[in-house]
């Protein structure tokens, strides 16, 4: 090989090694646009929150510009599932990243006989499980709770890993959540911290509703039979329960619906005026906030109201918006994504640490190459329901999204195509018995690896929630 040769070989392979170089500083850069290493962290638990009722996600009437701020700046997941339909298992798998058979916080009480009474606590019923309060905690953060009480009362565990805990006032809402949260940021200038920020004002069972909420999307001159209160809508849902089903007119279920937008509208506007709390106080230019939804609610859907006792999307798909400070990404995200996935996600954006005992705990998968774009395939989505032992539910959704919902006391099966079905009217279990039978062995393995026994028992009962329920 001659000199001219050799020049042009080292020319080539310095330019090779330069581009080469450019892309790896591409990609660098591209994990670099997803992290905040040591960013303060706050997780927002909108309570009973049906993605569905979301303006940006779609719906006809503006009940979340908080939201939609967020999800303008951020990123939103359009199908990300919880894998439990209400508050006391949902937030407990958001925790730890598990199943709720597996953390096994699956009901209120984990006995309930007449001469003992015991409440579901993580500590008791499982001792090895970590949380992320734990987590961030070990790294050197400060760690503050602020809640609504009820199903996320500090009585089921939910307080470990925090520094300060509150959950004073039954269905409580975010104003005063955020009372606390200002009090502590304050005391706490300057350090890094992690906070849980919850509030029930979407609930069916808040009652601070404030009449220029009440009435901003009802109907005029609507004159039915309901007053459309807290109370009421607690006796449906029991009167669902009972009767397996209800029945209300076209304006009555448009009036629940106004009342529920009602609602949702006000937790948004209260979530604004924290967030802009914040912002006067320069928090927001150095954290990472995520919008999360532990469950939804049915209003009429299916013929019932509530939440809990079923598996249908009114329930399990569920908002989750991720906004990172000082970017504006502006995406809506359309891969299905599970509530279990958030944890290992968050660790991944702020650099927390996943030791041996969190490697093996953690069940879901982080998703930034989904939000990268590298990853487009959907993942698939196990959910279950234990609610009040008054039924006993697992569901699939397969990547196809196809749907199986199974009710494990009497054996029914359900199966809906979601791309051509999304409100699940029509079961096709009796027109896809192959399809069934392969998904269903799909579910049963799930369950065995989360340690459930597939031969139960499933013996209804009486679990109570609320007072009153289940008197001896």
């Amino acid at each position: 090989m001659n000199i001219k040769n050799i020049s042009a070989l080292v020319v080539l392979v310095i330019i090779g090694g330069f581009f080469s170089l450019f892309a790896i500083i591409l990609r660098t850069n591209e994990t670099h646009d997803l992290s905040c290493l040591g960013c303060n962290v706050i997780i927002v638990g909108f309570d009973a929150l049906q993605a569905s009722h979301v303006s940006h996600l779609g719906y006809f009437r503006d009940t979340t510009p908080t939201l939609d701020q967020l999800a303008a700046q951020g990123v939103s997941f359009s199908k990300h599932y919880t894998v439990a339909p209400w508050t006391v298992p949902s937030f407990m798998s958001l925790f730890t990243a598990l199943y709720p058979s597996e953390h096994k916080v699956v009901n209120k009480f984990s006995t309930f006989t007449r001469d003992v009474q015991e409440i579901s606590n993580l500590k008791k019923l499982s001792p090895e499980v970590l949380t992320i309060a734990e987590a961030f905690k070990e790294s050197g953060y400060i760690t503050g709770g602020f809640t609504g009480d009820a199903g996320v009362n500090s009585i089921f565990g939910y307080d470990s890993g925090f520094n300060i805990y509150t959950d004073e006032q039954v269905f409580g809402s975010m104003s005063r959540s955020a009372e606390h949260a200002l009090q502590w940021l304050d005391n706490n200038k300057g350090k890094k911290f992690f906070m849980f920020f919850h509030g029930y004002d979407a609930h069916g069972q808040f009652s601070e509703l404030e009449e220029n909420y009440i009435s901003r999307y009802a109907s005029k001159g609507y004159d039915g039979r309901f007053k459309i209160t807290p109370e009421e809508q607690k006796n449906l849902r029991e009167e669902g329960l009972e009767r397996g089903e209800l029945s209300l007119t076209k304006e009555e279920v448009s009036a629940w619906n106004a009342w529920y937008d009602g609602k949702i509208r006000d937790a948004d506007d209260r979530l604004g005026l924290f967030l802009s709390e914040l912002e006067n106080r320069d928090i927001l230019n150095n954290t990472l906030i995520i919008v999360y939804s532990d469950h939804g609610t049915e209003i009429y859907e299916h013929k019932r109201f509530d939440h809990g006792y079923s598996l249908y999307n009114e329930l399990i798909r569920v908002p989750l918006i991720i906004k990172w400070p000082n970017k504006n990404i502006g995406k809506i995200i359309s891969t299905q994504v599970r509530s279990i996935d958030v944890l290992p996600t968050i660790f991944d954006i702020v650099g927390i640490p996943k030791n041996e005992l969190w490697q093996k705990q953690i069940r879901g998968e982080s998703f930034l190459p989904v939000i990268s774009g590298k990853d487009k395939n959907n993942r698939p989505v196990f959910s279950e329901t234990n609610y009040r032992a008054y039924t006993y539910k697992r569901s699939l959704i397969t990547p196809e999204e196809w749907k199986l919902i199974v009710t494990m006391e009497n054996g029914e099966v359900e199966l809906y195509n979601l791309k051509k079905d999304p409100k699940e009217i029509t079961n096709l279990a009796k027109n896809d018995i192959g399809r069934v039978h392969a998904m269903r062995e799909l579910l049963y393995k799930y369950m065995e690896n989360t340690g459930q026994n597939l031969n139960g028992p499933w013996a209804t009962a009486c679990l109570p929630v609320y007072n009153g329920q289940c008197s001896n």
